[in-house]
């Protein structure tokens, strides 16, 4: 080949990945440069070279049959005991492999561990928090508020509403 061959388009020309005017171009070169056209000459023949025996076998394989063969070894497997076949789902060796689960049970119990202190704490009662006592007498009664964390009592004078006269007659 020559300065002016286009040998950067030959094997692009030949796959029928170029333009229509880089076409025009080596199909324009062709006829005067013996160099690309043996160029041409010997990848076509590699072509063959690959091309004609994967065809003949292709002609000659019966792709139906062996896909009817393959489906009778799916279909002929043999089926697991119910008991096999429990096993094998809760089987967690597979996943233990994978090293993705480390960080996601890293985090979960990370989760769990910051939630420990709310899930298990004390609510407090409203006995905890305050005592309250109800003294009654004949004139008053009297109901005493007392914090238990702090030292505030109130105490309610209740007075005894006035009977109304619906028993006189």
């Amino acid at each position: 080949m020559n300065g002016s061959c286009p040998s950067e388009l030959l094997e692009r020309y030949f796959d029928l990945e170029v333009t229509d005017e880089e076409k025009n171009l080596v199909e324009g070169h062709l006829p005067h440069c013996q160099i690309c056209e043996d160029a041409l000459k010997a990848m076509d023949g590699i072509r063959h070279l690959i091309k004609d025996p994967v065809d003949e076998l292709d002609r000659k394989e019966n792709f139906y049959r062996v896909w009817q063969e393959i489906e009778r070894g799916i279909h002929q497997e043999e089926k697991l005991a119910w008991k096999e076949s429990l096993r094998r789902w809760f089987d967690v060796s597979p996943m233990l492999r994978k090293r993705v689960w480390i960080p996601a049970a890293a985090a979960i119990v990370a989760v769990v561990l910051s939630m420990t202190p709310f899930l298990f704490k004390k609510a407090p009662s409203s006995s905890d928090l305050s005592v309250v006592e109800y003294v009654e007498s004949q004139s008053h009664n009297v109901m005493v508020y007392e914090l238990e964390k702090g030292d505030v009592t109130v105490i309610w004078l209740l007075e005894e509403p006035e009977q109304e006269d619906s028993f006189k007659s």
